[in-house]
């Protein structure tokens, strides 16, 4: 996990090169865990969702696979790889264990998160 920087309500959690493209790491910003993605098709953007996935019951989000479900931009979950959207936290198969879903940007070369 990654220390923060605070500043106002945005959090910096790393620099953007620290990520992996196409892959999430775990932040913990005010004691809740968040997964936060390095998407990079040309185009390199983040996203930051809920860790915890409520379909196993474990924080186990930022270590799934990132891809693309049509034009969705998802993350399956590692463990019964249920895909979860990274713009809306919407869970594919079962819309009732969706997740939630946090602003964030890159900013100064460094990934901002939202509180």
């Amino acid at each position: 996990m990654h220390r923060d920087i605070q500043t106002d309500n945005w959090i910096a959690v790393c620099n953007l090169d620290e990520i992996v493209p196409n892959t999430g790491v775990c932040a913990l910003l005010n004691q809740q865990q968040v997964a936060v993605f390095h998407v990079d098709d040309g185009n390199p953007r983040v996203f930051a969702i809920d860790n915890y996935d409520p379909n196993s019951e474990a924080s186990v989000l930022s270590r799934g696979l990132v891809g693309n479900l049509g034009e969705r931009i998802v993350v399956a979950s590692p463990i019964y790889k249920q895909h979860f959207d990274l713009q809306t936290g919407e869970c594919l198969e079962a819309p009732e264990h969706s997740v939630g879903i946090y602003p964030a940007r890159i900013d100064g070369g460094k990934v901002w998160v939202g509180l």
